[in-house]
Formats: C-alpha cells, structure tokens, sequence
C-alpha cells in the first residue's frame, strides 16, 4: 500500500496521541517515539492495499499498533495501556469521533447498507466485509463484520494474536462518543465474524 497523504495523516493522528505517553514511559529524547514512527511507515508499505475504504483509519490503527509491539519493548498488553491512555486524552480524537446522536443518526444508515453491499464485492483482498444491521429495540446499529482488515493485516505481519488487543480499543472509542457496544464474538477470538451493537448510553 502507498505511504500516501492518507496513511501519513492518520499516522500522524495516533503518533501525536501516544507521544506524551512515551514520554512519560521513556527518555525524553524520543528515540522509542522516532523508531515507532520509521516501523509505521514500513507496515504501510508492506500492507497490502484496500482501497478507498471507510475503515482506513482502523487499518492504519493496527499498523501503528503492530509497529509500536517491535519498537517500544513492552508487552501487548503494555503497549495496548499506553495506546488506550493516549487515545482517551487526545481532544482530537474526540472531536474527530463525534458523539452518538451523530453516529447513530438514521439518515446514515441508506449510505452505510451501499456500504456493506459493495464490501461484499470483495474487491481488496485485506478490505472489511460487513452486514450493517438496523435497531431492533435492543440496539440501534448493528454490524456484523465477516472479513476483520486488522485480522488480516495482522496475520500479513505475522502477529495475529495482537488483534485481539486492537478488538478491545473498539470499547474505548465507544465510550468516548457515549455508547454503549455489545459484542459475543470476534474473528480475532477464533469466531467466523464479529456481532457489533451499538446503542446510547442510558
């Protein structure tokens, strides 16, 4: 996949998340921080390409994460602490997610079905592939995402076992616009797709 103005930004977006946190966990010189940022670029360029996809930012995510696992020397779950304490504190990120009267918003939903009828299309061998569910009273959004792009990005890499910390980040993005997410399985757990529902916190 191309190191493009895209896959720059959103490296840049999660960098500047962690960076306070690496130096509060490091040096101050920020060698960890730089090392982070070179192994990013080189999982963006093995990565195999997905297009325009809405979920770049999620496979972005996953390579930043996988690089921070071969540069940082911590553990897993260490770096998956460091990764969810710099997201939590990033105004940014906050105001890029929005809340859940935006994510939630019912005139999405017509443009999300195209969504998911196209990624069934299976163009891009590492792209998502989703059924997007509507409320049912129990829920108000639903998917259920049968091809994970973290999943496969990480099997490319030959770490699968982090997906499953990249899986519990999705909680914390979650709680962050003020939802509530149910899910039983995943596909980095072993399952054959992940069930994702969403709702309003009460």
């Amino acid at each position: 996949m191309k190191y493009n103005f895209q896959t720059m930004m959103f490296g840049w977006f999660y960098h500047s998340a962690c960076k306070k946190e690496y130096r509060k966990k490091f040096d101050s010189s920020g060698r960890v921080s730089k090392r982070v940022a070179v192994e990013y670029k080189n999982v963006i360029l093995r990565a195999k390409d997905i297009g325009n996809s809405k979920l770049m930012s999620a496979y972005c995510m996953a390579a930043y994460f996988i690089a921070m696992n071969r540069c940082t020397g911590l553990s897993p779950e260490e770096n998956y602490e460091l990764f969810k304490n710099g997201l939590y504190n990033s105004s940014l990120l906050h105001k890029f997610l929005g809340n859940a009267d935006s994510y939630l918003d019912q005139k999405k939903l017509p443009e999300r079905k195209r969504w998911a009828e196209e990624s069934h299309k299976r163009k891009y061998e590492n792209d998502w592939v989703v059924d997007v569910l509507e409320g049912d009273g129990q829920f108000e959004l639903g998917y259920n995402y049968h091809q994970c792009g973290i999943c496969a990005l990480c099997r490319d890499e030959d770490c699968f076992e982090l997906a499953k910390y990249l899986c519990r980040l999705d909680y914390v993005m979650t709680d962050i616009m003020k939802m509530e997410l149910c899910r039983t399985q995943t596909i980095a757990e072993g399952a054959d797709h992940c069930d994702f529902r969403y709702k309003r916190k009460n």
